[in-house]
Order: structure tokens, then sequence, then C-alpha cells
């Protein structure tokens, strides 16, 4: 324990710091200050335990010194008592206000300062076991959270590897697709958190395919009306393996598998949304997902040029895709060329490893 004691008198001192000792366990730090400047620059870097000031000093008095400490430590940590000569009520009452926890008038009457400073001091220890139990339960929910996101993560990276096996070009699809979404979330100025979970959440946008029959899914050509019919299920069919879920990033999972086949002017499915009704994480899917499937080989087609696939998405802007989200997606260009240059060679992705 350390506790501080200011009074401009030395005799006041040393009487007071003889009787906090003989009420304090060995160990303990008294510091004493005859200069209340001294005092407050001593409290400023180390927190005491308690602190025992005189009214009337020079250069600031009793309660101005106390304004200034409450500034550092509010009124339920550090423990402030004032000793004063002054008998007047409003004294008194003043030194409450500034933030006192209790006063004394001299001369002292060690039948009242014994108690009060044992019981201040038993508050002070009382505050520091609370804040050391805040603390460890602090530690304990990030433990758990961190906890529980990679849980989350394990999920989402396993319901991804289901679809992956339906597919082999679909793992490094998701990967890349995903880091798309989260350039342009940050480019669109999102925050760091929601772009975090758009990154985890993102790979499921297809998640619903694992209902698509192989003939349909794998077709090396294009899909009959009949079949189209049935590869247009796959939104809604990943929104309810998804939905329902207590987790953020399972929710936001959930809204990306049912909207990202949306299209700006409402020519999209499955329920022909149009503009901001579509949500924003499902236009910046759109544009990341269909970004990256022109520049994948598919069993129905092979891998477009950049630049040709760049021209696709500007043209889209307005119609299938949201202005705002191509635009991002262009300010980041140079970003988006180095992932596919990076991805360019076959690999499996980290999750399938």
């Amino acid at each position: 324990m350390a506790i501080a004691i200011v009074d401009d008198t030395p005799l006041n001192l040393t009487l007071i710091q003889a009787l906090v000792r003989k009420l304090t366990p060995p160990g303990t730090e008294i510091v004493t200050f005859s200069s209340p400047l001294e005092g407050l620059q001593w409290c400023g870097s180390h927190e005491p335990d308690l602190v025992i000031v005189d009214y009337m000093m020079p250069d600031i008095n009793g309660i101005d010194f106390i304004r200034t400490l409450r500034k550092l430590y509010p009124a339920d940590s550090v423990p402030i008592l004032m000793v004063t000569a002054a008998h007047e009520k409003e004294v008194r009452y003043e030194c409450l206000r500034a933030g006192a926890n209790d006063f004394l008038t001299k001369p002292i009457d060690r039948n009242e300062f014994d108690p009060r400073v044992r019981t201040m001091l038993s508050l002070r220890e009382s505050h520091k076991r609370l804040r050391s139990w805040n603390d460890d339960l602090r530690e304990a929910v990030v433990r758990k959270t961190a906890d529980i996101l990679a849980r989350e993560q394990e999920t989402v990276m396993r319901l991804a590897r289901a679809a992956e096996f339906r597919d082999p070009e679909t793992g490094a699809h998701i990967l890349r697709m995903a880091h798309y979404s989260q350039i342009i979330a940050r480019d669109l100025g999102l925050d760091a958190e929601t772009c975090e979970r758009i990154l985890t959440a993102a790979p499921m946008h297809d998640i619903g395919k694992v209902g698509t029959p192989d003939n349909i899914l794998l077709k090396p050509g294009r899909l009959t009306p009949e079949e189209m019919v049935i590869m247009r299920q796959h939104p809604r069919i990943g929104h309810d393996i998804l939905k329902g879920s207590s987790s953020p990033m399972i929710q936001m999972a959930a809204e990306i598998a049912l909207t990202h086949h949306e299209k700006y002017d409402g020519s999209g499915y499955p329920d022909g949304l149009a503009g901001d009704a579509i949500p924003l994480v499902g236009r910046i899917v759109a544009v990341a997902d269909v970004f990256d499937a022109l520049t994948s080989p598919r069993p129905y087609k092979p891998a477009w040029e950049l630049d040709t696939a760049f021209n696709f998405i500007r043209e889209g802007r307005g119609s299938h895709f949201d202005p705002a989200c191509v635009d991002a997606l262009f300010r980041e260009e140079a970003r988006l060329r180095e992932i596919c240059a990076a991805t360019a060679a076959p690999a499996r992705t980290p999750w399938a490893q």
C-alpha cells in the first residue's frame, strides 16, 4: 500500500505519519509532502491507496488539491481524508463537494482518526479486489470471445470445404472473393470489425450449392431454362442453412448468401431487390463474386483476361452493380491485380490442407 500525507506543517506531518504507521502493516509506503504541488506530482505518477491532506496550505489549498486529484482518480477509487482547523460548515461541505470522502478537524482526535482511516483503507482494499476481479473477468471474456470466433471461423471453413468438394475451383474462388469483398468494404469506409466479419462470412456466399445436383453444377455448357431455375435456388438454400444463428458473423453470411445475386436495377434473384433495398454486404459481395468468377476458369468457360473482366464490371455499374461498390473496386484495382497474380498458379486453399 502507498499512503500520501500532505501538510505544510512539519509537526503535523510527523504526527499523522506516526498515527498511520500504527494502523498499517509492515511494508506500507508512507510518503509526506509539505508542498501540495509536490504531493500532486507524486500522486500523478504513483496511484495512492489513501491521501490525507490539510486544508490551509500555500500555493493551493486542500480543496483545490482535491479537485485536481479527482481529475486523476474518481471518488470511488482513491479515498481522500481532509484535515482542517476550520470549523465552518461551509468549508466541510465544500470539501465534500470537491471529492473528499471524509474530513477531520484539528486537533486530531485519535479515537476518530483510527476508525476512519481503517474504514477508508478497507474500502480501498475492496475496490482493488473488485478492480482485479473485473480485470480477470474482462480477460476471461476476451479469451472466451476469441474462442467463440475461432469456432465460428472453423465452422465457416468446414462449410466452405463442403462446397469445395463439389467443385475443385470453389476453394480458391472463395479465398479470393472474400479478400476482394474485404478490400471493397475497407475502401467504402466500413469499420474494421465489419470488414473482418465480411472476410469471414463471404466464403459462405455459395454454400447453398450443396443442394444443387452435380449434373447442373458441373455442366460444361450453358444451362437450360429448367436447369437455371434449379441453379437459382441456391441463394435461398444457403440462407436456409445459415439463418437463425445468434452469431453476427453467421447472420451476415446468411444475408450474403441470400442477396449476392440480386442486381442493382432489380433484375437479379431470388427476390428482385433493387438499389439500397439490397443489403450493402450483398452489393459488395456481388461485385467481388462476379469479378472473380469472370477471371477464374469454369467448366463452361475459360478464365477471362483481367482487363476484359474490369470492363465488364465497369459496364454493369448502376445496372448489375452498386456504383459505389464498383468505384471502390477500381480504386483498389492495383491491389486486386496483385491478388490475381499471386493466386494464378493452381493451389489448394489453406482450409483444404
